[in-house]
């Protein structure tokens, strides 16, 4: 006589549901899991926040890092590079920033430096020309040069049909560009370390 202990076709049942039930559920929160770590398709084309170390920026040096797959540039300004920024407004297409290329323009930028006040010697600005997607060259010194007026203040000549920004990134007047450079938002980490592509309102 078998001593197997036989089991209630009902429970049986209820059993396998459970132990089913109980898989899906363990899969299911693993698959969430694995899915918190991994970012999103919108996310990895859109381009996450980057951070940056400025600290080794000294006055009249400029860095430039990438973030959305186009290059930043991060532009520590002197006393003097500051100074022609009030002057040269006149000859600007766009003195206060009022049109848009690709982004909106930050409201903490929205001054003849186009940079944050606490930090108004630095520039951050995404180094596409807003003709036809050219980098621009840095001429940052000030003077005649090769395919610049005499009275150049400093600034950037895009390489590809001649337009020319001034040092906070603005287009002037009777170029092919027409609106100036984009300002990202960024915000500070502290005095030496900046994130671009996010600030307090959030990511860009």
């Amino acid at each position: 006589m078998s001593t197997q202990k036989q089991v209630d076709p009902g429970r049986r049942g209820l059993l396998v549901a459970t132990c089913a039930a109980g898989g899906v559920v363990g899969v299911a929160t693993a698959g969430a899991l694995v899915s918190t770590f991994q970012p999103s398709e919108r996310a990895k084309a859109a381009g996450a926040p980057v951070e940056v170390d400025i600290g080794d920026v000294a006055p009249g040096e400029m860095k430039v890092v990438e973030w959305r797959g186009k290059p930043v540039w991060i532009l520590r300004r002197t006393p003097a590079m500051m100074a022609t920024l009030e002057k040269d407004q006149s000859e600007l297409a766009d003195p206060a920033s009022e049109k848009i290329f690709q982004l909106d323009m930050p409201e903490y930028c929205k001054n003849p430096h186009r940079s944050r006040v606490e930090h108004k010697e630095v520039l951050v600005t995404v180094g596409i020309c807003s003709h036809l997607g050219c980098s621009p060259s840095s001429r940052l010194a000030a003077g005649p040069q090769p395919n610049l007026p005499d009275n150049w203040p400093g600034g950037f000549l895009c390489p590809c049909h001649g337009s020319t920004f001034d040092l906070s990134a603005r287009v002037f007047k009777n170029k092919p560009a027409p609106t100036n450079m984009d300002v990202p938002p960024y915000m500070y980490l502290s005095d030496s370390r900046i994130v671009i592509g996010k600030d307090e309102k959030g990511e860009a």
